[in-house]
């Protein structure tokens, strides 16, 4: 079965079709509500990469990068707080402590919803939060810079260094609780919707069973190499969300024009992703991921350009899209794809 073909695919058309695309305008200027949260969790997209044994759909990786694609090109705002979830589905599927068996059921189906809070460990060896283990458990302290969905959440996914440089992942209760305060919802260019906050962790204590892994920095590092160099499945989808404002617009020659490129750097882009090595040919990821980043510009400037005057009202398909692009250039991003991207940025004014 190919990944068009696959029923989550068409679910999730379904939804963009019917809930999210109509709603996008009035989400980004308000907040994800939580029907749309709802909705996501009663789709089955929650389980899309979770094991069958627990309740999940076990697809491809081509079904969820297509899954989420979609969600994208729709909402980019719903889109954001539900992508945090599948990194700590993922983790637990992997991993052989208690709390996989306490977690990934309720997370597969949709009873839970989880965030993430460890891209601060990517800052190394700046250590925004430190993980000191106590007795039967662990305390946190320090700041996550960038939490997204509080409110919408169930449970998060904390990570914290040790003093000899190991990360310990653990999962936390989404809420204000003793030695965890979240920031008032934080105001941003784009993407303000998917109520990102910072949270100050002043003694944050957590179990041994809501430990889900502790493994060396060097070891992360190597693992997250590919998260942070592939090419995002949600740049390509805001981008054919612009082709469309730009068909709309009666722009045929523009669309098909971007259209032919962008089709053939998702094709490589995902083909790397799907490499038997995936820490392997990082010069090549990076060019394909700038390269997306490029296309997906010109797609969103294009719809922009297109509809004149029009397109500065915050309402309009094409600003929101154009907004949201910007957003994507920055999400996720470490000093290694921030300096392929500068550089690259500076190979295009010099030609």
């Amino acid at each position: 079965m190919t990944a068009a073909a696959h029923p989550l695919v068409s679910t999730a058309q379904s939804l963009a079709a019917d809930l999210l695309a109509p709603n996008a305008a009035r989400v980004d200027q308000d907040w994800v509500p939580v029907s749309h949260i709802e909705a996501v969790r009663r789709s089955g997209l929650l389980g899309v990469s979770a094991p069958r044994e627990y309740g999940g759909a076990g697809a491809s990786d081509p079904v969820a990068r297509e899954v989420q694609e979609i969600l994208a090109g729709a909402c980019c705002s719903t889109w954001f707080v539900q992508t945090q979830h599948h990194t700590p589905v993922r983790l637990l599927a992997r991993s052989e402590l208690p709390v996989r068996e306490r977690l990934l059921g309720p997370l597969a189906s949709g009873e839970l919803l989880a965030g993430i809070a460890y891209a601060h460990v990517r800052a190394f060896p700046r250590v925004p939060v430190r993980a000191t283990a106590e007795r039967d458990g662990w305390r946190f302290e320090g700041t996550v810079p960038w939490y997204t969905g509080w409110g919408l959440n169930d449970v998060m996914l904390l990570a914290g260094v040790t003093d000899s440089a190991e990360i310990v992942f653990a999962f936390a209760d989404a809420r204000e609780q003793p030695g965890l305060r979240a920031s008032q919802p934080m105001q941003l260019a784009a993407l303000t919707a998917a109520r990102t906050v910072s949270l100050e962790l002043d003694g944050l204590r957590l179990p041994d069973q809501n430990v889900v892994l502790r493994t060396p920095r060097e070891k992360f590092a190597l693992v997250d190499l590919p998260r942070s160099t592939n090419a995002s499945p949600a740049v390509f989808g805001v981008a054919y969300a612009a082709l469309r404002v730009l068909e709309d617009a009666g722009e045929t020659e523009t669309v098909r024009a971007l259209r032919g490129r962008l089709d053939e750097v998702r094709r490589q882009a995902y083909e790397l992703a799907d490499h038997s090595v995936p820490h392997e040919r990082v010069a090549e990821r990076l060019a394909l991921k700038t390269r997306s980043y490029d296309l997906m510009r010109a797609a969103t400037t294009a719809a922009v350009v297109a509809g004149g005057g029009r397109t500065m009202d915050v309402r309009h398909p094409a600003q929101r899209l154009a907004r949201e692009g910007m957003f994507l250039l920055v999400q996720g991003q470490t000093s290694v794809v921030r300096r392929a991207h500068l550089d690259a940025l500076t190979g295009i004014q010099e030609a």
